[in-house]
């Protein structure tokens, strides 16, 4: 029976996450006091007492979410759970540089400074108000496709997210976006929801950011991750130093292919999907993506010992 680790992305984050883990094992605390270092600032205590409108925001969100994740795996590996013992590990846009970090491919420390300027870049690549999101639900990526080319009008957009269980998110201009949400329900959609982001990710509009990332991915050294690491732009797994540096340039304005990559691990032997981090969002979509998966999430001190007494039993 294979098993994956998943990592979540932005829109998982909440005030108070982690704090289980801070507080019971050693080996947690000091990721977060590595990322409090390799930042210069106290983001811990952000995480763990807010305000939620501070830790919201993108560079803040995804080195924090980062955090928690790796401080989870830590403390699984206090238990004993290892990460060799996972077939493959994949994360959710920045949950694929938690992925790394797990997997020993990147440092923690790295990482977190990776995370703030990743948030920085994309947060500065389009003046505030001219970029927008939508989540489409219940049309295929084909449907969200055609979608977006006829919305467009010459302007971006595009599918940003392809999340599974009928849910593709879009992203692009605000005013090409507005026009896909009003004409979605024509072409069939059950729901077109706009959502609350501070900018278009995985798009075009990205390509400032996508190019501030490349300058630093080739200052950072990348080891060969512990197991294979599933690429959001590829949704196929790789273990190659050279290629993770460029999908992960890739996947600033590139489709976040999360469907595609859980059915590549069902079809791989997968049948444990295992969230390491906070939140149960990719949890929950894994079983509506196939149902062969079964999933659970870790992201407190209980479920951590209860996942290693589980496995010791």
């Amino acid at each position: 029976m294979a098993m994956a680790l998943v990592f979540p992305g932005q829109g998982s984050q909440a005030v108070g996450m982690g704090r289980s883990l801070f507080d019971t094992y050693v080996e947690s605390r000091a990721v977060f006091q590595e990322v409090d270092e390799a930042l210069g600032e106290k983001l811990s205590s952000l995480v763990f007492e807010g305000p939620e409108d501070r830790l919201t925001l993108t560079e803040n969100a995804q080195p924090a979410l980062m955090a928690v994740s790796v401080a989870a795996m830590r403390a699984l590996q206090a238990e004993g759970f290892l990460i060799r013992e996972a077939d493959f590990v994949a994360g959710h846009s920045l949950g694929e540089y938690s992925a790394l970090a797990a997997a020993g491919a990147l440092g923690v420390a790295e990482t977190a400074r990776l995370l703030r300027l990743r948030g920085q870049a994309m947060q500065a690549a389009v003046p505030a108000g001219e970029g927008a999101m939508a989540a489409i639900l219940g049309l295929d990526a084909e449907a969200v496709g055609a979608l977006c080319a006829e919305a467009a009008e010459g302007e971006v957009l595009s599918p940003a997210n392809d999340n599974g269980g009928g849910q593709i998110v879009i992203s692009g201009s605000a005013a090409a976006v507005a026009r896909a949400v009003a004409k979605a329900p024509e072409a069939g959609a059950k729901r077109a929801i706009p959502l609350t982001v501070s900018a278009p990710f995985h798009c075009s509009l990205m390509a400032p950011a996508a190019e501030r990332m490349a300058d630093a991915l080739q200052m950072t050294r990348i080891a060969a991750p512990a197991v294979p690491v599933v690429s959001n732009v590829t949704a196929l797994p790789t273990t190659d130093p050279a290629e993770i540096r460029v999908r992960l340039i890739d996947q600033v304005t590139g489709v976040v292919r999360w469907r595609e990559s859980m059915e590549y691990l069902a079809e791989n032997g997968v049948t444990e999907i295992v969230e390491v981090g906070s939140g149960k969002v990719l949890s929950g979509l894994a079983k509506r993506i196939d149902k062969r998966l079964s999933a659970q999430a870790i992201g407190t001190a209980e479920a951590v010992k209860a996942f290693a007494g589980g496995r010791a039993g």
